[in-house]
């Protein structure tokens, strides 16, 4: 199927489906609606729950169609831009005639060269810090895609000579399918583990979606693999990119970047000598970030960034909200935000980041993952305090099963931050590390993280 281009979309009447909270929506439709389109937004959550986000849309000439959806407004649309949430088998998409994407549209009208990434963790850190690289070697970089910034709001200022990044979730490659839109001239896949079960079902299902970002890539492109990862080298022996590895177990005469035990990280790439590519001092804290920062410098230097800029542009990366993010300091203790970190792997990856005792924040809604692969890392911690949810109830029977003492759960989660900040003694961190979703208690992990900084500040 061919992408859409402007012509194709002026006069059009266009459904969008889904206009959510995280400005991916709001984006699509005014897009849109600018373009010449016939746009209806169409939602089951309310007014009020949408409120600001309708109101970013004023003035567009926009329908809007709150608290349901309507079969008409998807069999008579010309097409239909889809939340990457909503499922593909919902009965409503299999009415329209042709389905779409705020991604597939963008990939369609963009004329400036892409870095895509995706993965299960890692993936915010490594396409920021791969941003960050490009800026600091002068190459102009736009950072988008499932971090929460829509691409159409740097569409028209890309160049050819620039670059985009992209991170990109298993759920927006999955809506390319097919599409041929996706061909990224670097493509970086960080560390896979169990994600998103409760939609997928498998994990066979979840990496298939995972393994769209390097289908359409040739000889031409560069394809940068997990090394320590059997799906690392799973990807690495299927592209048809030429392939790039990080970690600790680069193979033998291959190109890439390999961690050494300082945790710099040492690059062998075409045409060069061997260079420190990650320097053995960094901003960001954890060893797993050793990890993307040196995927995000081979991803640098694919997209055509001088080498010699890239151990200095890396070295100052600061990091990303919400992910390991030290945000306060009070009465001689640390607290850090890691909302982001939505699978137990996770958790376990922020305990090993750190030396000092922590009090660990943790648990939250259930997505069918497994939380036995790292029960033995929550001894980490010197005190946990629980947040009530469903993957807090399975947490609870592998801490009771080991004996690992635990406060909660709370339902209010400022009494849980307070009871936090009584555990604490001066140099220790308080780290929020929930390994769960949010729903139920929050919007999302970044309203979750919010709170959490908020709920400091009173403290």
């Amino acid at each position: 199927m061919q992408t859409l281009k402007r012509d194709d979309i002026q006069g059009k009447k266009v459904t969008v489906m889904g206009l959510g909270l995280h400005g991916g929506g709001i984006a699509s439709a005014r897009f849109l609606a600018l373009c010449g389109a016939r746009v209806t937004v169409t939602d089951m959550k309310d007014e009020s729950a949408l409120a600001s986000s309708l109101t970013a849309l004023d003035g567009l000439g926009i329908r809007f169609v709150l608290g349901r959806h309507d079969t008409e407004d998807f069999t008579e649309a010309d097409f239909v831009v889809k939340n990457p949430a909503v499922r593909p088998d919902s009965p409503y998409l299999q009415a329209s005639k042709r389905v779409e994407t705020d991604l597939s549209i963008f990939l369609g009208l963009c004329v400036t060269p892409i870095v895509a990434v995706t993965g299960s963790k890692g993936k915010s850190s490594t396409a920021s810090a791969i941003a960050h690289a490009l800026n600091a070697s002068g190459i102009k970089a736009y950072l988008g895609g499932n971090i929460t910034v829509s691409p159409f709001s740097f569409l028209d200022q890309a160049g050819p000579g620039d670059r985009i990044v992209l991170e990109l979730s298993s759920w927006q490659l999955g809506d390319l399918r097919g599409k041929k839109a996706l061909k990224p001239l670097a493509s970086v896949l960080t560390r896979i583990v169990p994600d998103h079960l409760d939609r997928y079902g498998t994990m066979e299902a979840y990496v298939a979606d995972k393994r769209l970002i390097y289908a359409d890539q040739d000889n031409a492109d560069y394809t940068i693999c997990d090394a320590d990862d059997p799906y690392g080298r799973s990807f690495a022996s299927e592209t048809k990119g030429r392939v790039l590895y990080y970690g600790r177990s680069v193979p033998e005469g291959c190109f890439g970047a390999a961690i050494q035990d300082d945790g710099s990280a040492m690059a062998r790439l075409p045409g060069a000598e061997a260079f420190k590519l990650v320097p053995g001092s960094v901003l960001m804290p954890g060893a797993h970030n050793r990890g993307n920062l040196a995927a995000a410098g081979l991803a640098a230097w694919a997209a055509g960034a001088d080498p010699a800029a890239l151990p200095e542009a890396l070295a100052g990366f600061p990091g990303v909200e919400h992910r390991l993010e030290t945000f306060a300091q009070k009465n001689g203790v640390r607290w850090c935000n890691d909302s982001a970190a939505t699978v137990p792997q996770a958790v376990a990856a922020a305990l090993e980041a750190f030396a000092q005792p922590i009090v660990l924040i943790t648990g939250g809604t259930d997505k069918m993952l497994d939380f036995a692969p790292v029960r033995a890392a929550y001894r980490k911690a010197a005190r946990i305090v629980l947040l009530k949810g469903t993957g807090t109830d399975k947490l609870k029977t592998l801490l009771d099963e080991d004996g690992v003492a635990y406060e909660g759960p709370f339902d209010d989660f400022k009494k849980a931050v307070r009871r936090a900040a009584d555990l604490a003694e001066p140099g220790f961190i308080v780290l929020l590390s929930p390994g769960c979703t949010s729903f139920g208690m929050f919007k999302n992990e970044f309203d979750r993280g919010r709170s959490f900084k908020a709920a400091v500040a009173e403290l």
